[in-house]
């Protein structure tokens, strides 16, 4: 199979005052890095918290931003003078994760050109890695500055360090340890500078000011023509990961420094061609549709990472302040779609995904307790630190959108038979599956329809009141169930029998041969809640088996009054497979057109939370991370009919392909299964997708 590079976006040479600034992460540290980055931009980093100061709950917080930097000619400053910057180029590498920068400063007829790389390393995850190249047209007294800069920044500084203790010699530039506000965590951070182009150059530090950002100058007496580069290495570690993160900052800082920028941005481009193998090609869709897919796949793969133990949130660790009232916590989306498409290409960071949700069971158990559940009911907004709930106050009625739990068990579920790990499934994938089915069990109802789960929200959660046995709920419950007695038969364990029985039983509202989002659902519901396709997400990506006819009537009947609801978040980038599993190729172009496609920003492809073509007057947000793995889902699983289970990977292709129009297949090097390596291939009109392992 031949591969080649992914498409990254056209460099941006007119920066428009929409823009969002360009995104970038390992999955540890995510950087916001704006139109010249070293005067603005931001950092995230995974598992650091603070209260949040307008919801006031446990929320993301930001970290001491690593990029920060100046620039002077003579005694005039680039950050006092911003006005007289000039923007030339940005540009983005999807290859490597690597973002070029491109700006003028110039006084007079004193010219500065500057050319900035920053990269996230995914082989040394805590560290941020920039260069910093300066030519200058006439001599001149330059100076260049980098640092760390936590000005802005809701917190403390707890301790700042320009020395090393017990060395003679700093082993850094730098080291701080910043307080969050509200002092749920801290943030420790260090950086080492290494300069090139000139052995005058004079290197100063702020060594007396304690609340002066951490900076670095060198200055020199420049020569017309002349380049001077300053390359940066810097560590940013949350108190979640490590009790003294400063010293451990300083630590792999310096690590960094000795392995050399040279290498570790060799092993960084080396750990994403590997990343890419798992590229998802688009054969015959043309080169817009594979930039899309792209696009996704890089920003996926950007916001998650094996060491990524804090999980990941709606938007990856991307975040500008124009609008978020998303605040960091860990929810549905997860496991319902950033983790399937990284199963099959990513299975470490999916693993790490669900670390997280293992580390915090005691608080899924404690939750149940609260709610008068048994078993495991898993916090529908879930805090990095303890994973306890933590959704606004403000939006009580929320907390009855309990459905979170199901999801989790699903991913757990399919974890080990992706890669048919038992120890797997009996540590891990057991405890997740048995409490959520002990919370199913707990929450029915017995009736003369069988079990029943009243007083509920589903996905549409748009509601002034809650529903009773929301169609996806109760579908997802007997999966859920089903995946619980398999485990117990597998493993010797429980009473799989009474889960068969519940999931038996388990009532699933229908009339007229169609399963319905709720019991009081009618076609006369109206709005968006009404035309949200609530049930066909229960098909996919669950996996609810049902008869043919009813599935497809189920189909036709959503599909005909989604166009009130496509153009909203997650479930528009499913609704082409729909559309593909009823034979219509034509209406599951215009679906993903519609459904994806129009959710996608300029200049940097990343994806919105809702369409902009329907909702233009909405604040620019991305990458929305539910709608790529929802479109990433639909490449991988849905439209190839593949669904991942307990047989051989070949037979886990169970239904005809039939693409979108002009779509003659899709193709993926490599995917995981059972810990080997396979490839994919769904071919438009093929009976089944095949998965072919690769030769030993």
């Amino acid at each position: 199979m031949r591969v080649s590079a992914p498409i990254s976006p056209t460099p941006v040479t007119d920066y428009r005052p929409e823009y969002i600034p360009a995104y970038l992460s390992n999955g540890l540290i995510g950087l916001r890095l704006g139109r010249i980055p070293l005067l603005q931009g931001l950092a995230i980093v995974n598992g650091l918290a603070a209260v949040h100061t307008v919801d006031e709950i446990e929320a993301f917080a930001q970290g001491p931003y690593p990029v920060a930097g100046d620039i002077a000619l003579g005694a005039v400053k680039m950050s006092e003078h911003p006005e007289r910057t000039r923007f030339i180029e940005q540009r983005y590498d999807f290859s490597c994760g690597e973002l070029t920068t491109k700006f003028v400063f110039d006084i007079e007829t004193t010219r500065a050109q500057a050319e900035l790389l920053v990269f996230c390393s995914r082989t040394q995850p805590t560290v941020i890695l920039h260069e910093l190249r300066i030519s200058v047209n006439a001599d001149c007294e330059l100076a260049i500055t980098t640092g760390l800069d936590p000005i802005g920044i809701p917190g403390r500084w707890k301790r700042r360090e320009t020395r090393t203790p017990g060395a003679e010699q700093p082993a850094v530039d730098g080291s701080m340890l910043w307080e969050t506000h509200g002092g749920l965590s801290t943030c420790g951070a260090a950086y080492v500078t290494r300069f090139e182009g000139g052995e005058d150059a004079r290197k100063t530090r702020e060594e007396h000011d304690d609340l002066a950002p951490l900076r670095t100058t060198y200055t020199l007496s420049a020569r017309a023509g002349s380049t001077h580069v300053v390359r940066t290495a810097a560590s940013l570690i949350p108190s979640q990961s490590h009790n003294e993160p400063d010293r451990q900052a300083t630590r792999l800082a310096a690590i960094a420094a000795n392995l050399g920028f040279d290498r570790l941005r060799q092993e960084n481009r080396e750990a994403w061609a590997d990343l890419w193998r798992g590229r998802i090609n688009l054969l015959g869709a043309g080169r817009r549709w594979q930039a899309l897919a792209d696009a996704a796949y890089f920003y996926l793969h950007s916001s998650a990472h094996s060491s990524s133990l804090f999980s990941t949130s709606m938007f990856g660790l991307a975040y500008w302040p124009n609008y978020h009232y998303y605040r960091g916590q860990v929810m549905w989306d997860i496991e319902s779609f950033v983790f399937p498409p990284m199963l099959l290409t990513d299975p470490r960071a999916a693993d790490a995904l669900l670390q997280y949700r293992s580390d915090r069971t005691h608080a899924a158990r404690r939750n149940a307790a609260l709610n008068g559940y048994r078993g495991l009911q898993f916090p529908w907004a879930s805090g990095q630190l303890h994973g306890q709930e933590m959704i606004r106050v403000s939006a009580p009625l929320i907390a009855l959108e309990q459905h979170v739990g199901l999801s989790i068990a699903l991913a757990f579920a399919r974890y080990a038979h992706a890669t048919g790990d038992r120890d797997f499934l009996r540590e891990r994938a057991w405890p997740i599956l048995e409490g959520v089915a002990e919370w199913i069990s707990s929450r029915v109802e017995r009736t003369d329809r069988g079990y029943e789960i009243k007083r509920i929200i589903g996905i549409a959660e748009q509601r002034e009141e809650p529903i009773d046995n929301a169609g996806y709920v109760n579908m997802a419950a007997k999966v859920v169930l089903a995946e619980a007695a398999a485990a117990a038969r597998c493993l010797g364990r429980g009473d799989p029998e009474s889960w068969d029985r519940l999931a038996e039983q388990l009532f699933i509202p229908w009339a007229n041969g169609v399963l319905l989002n709720h019991d009081r659902f009618t076609p006369e519901e109206s709005g968006v809640t009404g035309a949200t396709p609530e049930v066909l997400a229960g098909f996919f990506p669950v996996g609810y088996r049902t008869s043919e006819e009813t599935m497809r009537n189920t189909i036709e009947f959503y599909l005909a009054r989604v166009d009130e609801f496509v153009g909203h978040p997650m479930l528009s980038a499913l609704l082409g497979v729909y559309a593909a599993w009823q034979g219509d190729r034509r209406r599951s172009r215009d679906l993903f057109e519609k459904g994806y496609a129009d959710f996608v920003l300029e200049p940097f492809t990343e994806t919105d939370e809702f369409s902009r073509r329907r909702f233009p007057e909405k604040p620019r947000v991305g990458p929305f991370q539910a709608n790529i793995g929802g479109f990433l889902s639909s490449c991988l699983y849905g439209l190839p009919g593949i669904e991942v289970g307990p047989e051989e990977p070949r037979d886990w292709a169970r239904r005809p392909v039939t693409l979108p129009l002009g779509w003659d297949a899709i193709e993926v090097e490599r995917i995981w299964v059972r810990h080997r390596p396979a490839s994919l291939r769904a071919e438009h009109g093929a009976a089944r997708a095949r998965i072919e392992p690769w030769p030993d």
